[in-house]
């Protein structure tokens, strides 16, 4: 859920007695860190400038814009260049990967989303789960436009709708789904769609798939975290240590219970990320010379785990409105 807060540790010790003195660590080192990381995800691949000016210059022969979020992070998954780009387009938003999800927490992004004006509808493209509500929804969405349409005589004008997401939140793999046949590359590494496609739905709809774009700068850090900790960016960006440690802390704060069934240990409040990660790692039996638990290996391990599904559905943020309940009062892990 969103607003526990993230480690500011130092980098790269897998000693246990280290551990502590991470925990303990000065102002001053806090803030280098914090602007190292700050560096770290401050950046923008050259692809993404041309699929940025692409998608710009093609959103005046599109009807609607349908955005592609990750139901785990739907708010840290939209390129907030979006609502810029796509103004006045009317929207629907798909919260995807709703089996990895926490289903309850689905339900109120959903709700929210609608607050805002959009229509919403849940998939999991993998599987086709959901996504035979998207010509319905964007039907519905387009009514008036269908109606007007039909006062003009113009019945068989296609409704044509841009697709948009940000790397790997899984676009073409939906696009895939909508289409019934392999319209678009899919993968389970970010920035595989390229170029410019247009892909027929029914006799009636067309797509454009747009390569997934992020924006130059995350102006929050932890954004750039969940995007590595669910694989939208490389997680080789951030340091693995902190990201596990980070993730782990948010994972005892809000989901215990699955802490303590896969890892054995007991999530305590008062415990640091890295505190919990070590404790973890012995009791996996992850150790190194001098009986010093292995946190990269441990880290690797959670990480795996979390991205196999073995840990549960789980929503890592949730709607603004809510922020108040995912607040953290924590030194060693500061908003």
């Amino acid at each position: 859920m969103r607003k526990p807060a993230r480690p500011t540790h130092a980098r790269g010790s897998r000693a246990s007695s280290d551990v502590s003195a991470r925990s303990s660590a000065g102002a001053s080192e806090s803030q280098n860190l914090r602007d190292e990381t700050s560096r770290n995800i401050q950046w923008f691949p050259g692809h993404m400038t041309k699929a940025r000016r692409m998608m710009e210059e093609s959103l005046a022969a599109v009807d609607a814009l349908c955005e592609v979020l990750d139901a785990r992070i739907p708010c840290a998954s939209r390129n907030p260049e979006i609502d810029r780009l796509a103004a006045g387009k009317p929207r629907l938003i798909v919260l995807n990967r709703c089996d990895l999800a926490d289903p309850d927490a689905t339900k109120r992004w959903k709700a929210w989303f609608r607050k805002q004006g959009f229509e919403v509808i849940e998939t999991d493209a993998k599987t086709g789960k959901g996504s035979a509500a998207f010509p319905p929804a964007i039907r519905k969405l387009l009514q008036e436009q269908i109606e007007r349409r039909q006062e003009k005589g113009q019945v068989g004008r296609k409704l044509r709708v841009m697709i948009a997401g940000i790397p790997n939140v899984g676009k073409s793999t939906l696009i895939t789904r909508l289409a019934g046949r392999k319209a678009a590359a899919a993968g389970d590494r970010p920035g595989l769609t390229r170029g410019k496609q247009w892909i027929t739905v029914d006799e009636g709809m067309e797509l454009l798939d747009t390569p997934g774009i992020l924006w130059p700068k995350f102006e929050s850090r932890e954004t750039g975290e969940l995007l590595a900790v669910t694989n939208a960016i490389r997680a080789e960006i951030l340091d693995r240590e902190a990201l596990a440690a980070g993730f782990l802390r948010r994972l005892a704060l809000h989901y215990p219970e699955a802490v303590r069934e896969r890892y054995r240990i007991e999530p305590e409040a008062d415990r640091s990320g890295y505190e919990l990660l070590e404790a973890a790692a012995r009791k996996r039996g992850f150790l190194i010379s001098g009986g010093e638990a292995d946190l990269e290996r441990m880290a690797n391990t959670l990480l795996s785990e979390y991205h196999g599904g073995k840990l549960g559905r789980l929503t890592l943020e949730l709607p603004p409105e809510d922020s108040d309940e995912n607040a953290v009062s924590d030194p060693d892990f500061t908003v």
